[in-house]
């Protein structure tokens, strides 16, 4: 028996985020970093950067206080 491995893609909602770096510090598997450029209200915001390794456990979601991260997984 095989276990089913999940993906997961994440969307961050670039001009909603403040670039609090919860994200960042939650994510087990370093999927999510800071960018260099700055959004529309002055805040570097999260990016979405591995994303082979993201599993989907939504935890960067969950401390996100803007609510600007969106997951979805696949199996």
């Amino acid at each position: 028996m095989q276990t089913k491995v999940k993906k997961g893609q994440i969307e961050i909602q670039w001009e909603k985020c403040k670039g609090c770096k919860y994200c960042v510090l939650t994510c087990p598997k370093g999927c999510i970093d800071i960018s260099p450029e700055f959004n529309s209200s002055g805040y570097y915001p999260a990016v979405f950067v591995n994303p082979q390794n993201c599993i989907g456990c939504a935890m960067c979601a969950v401390v996100c206080p803007e609510i600007a991260i969106e997951v979805f997984v696949e199996e």
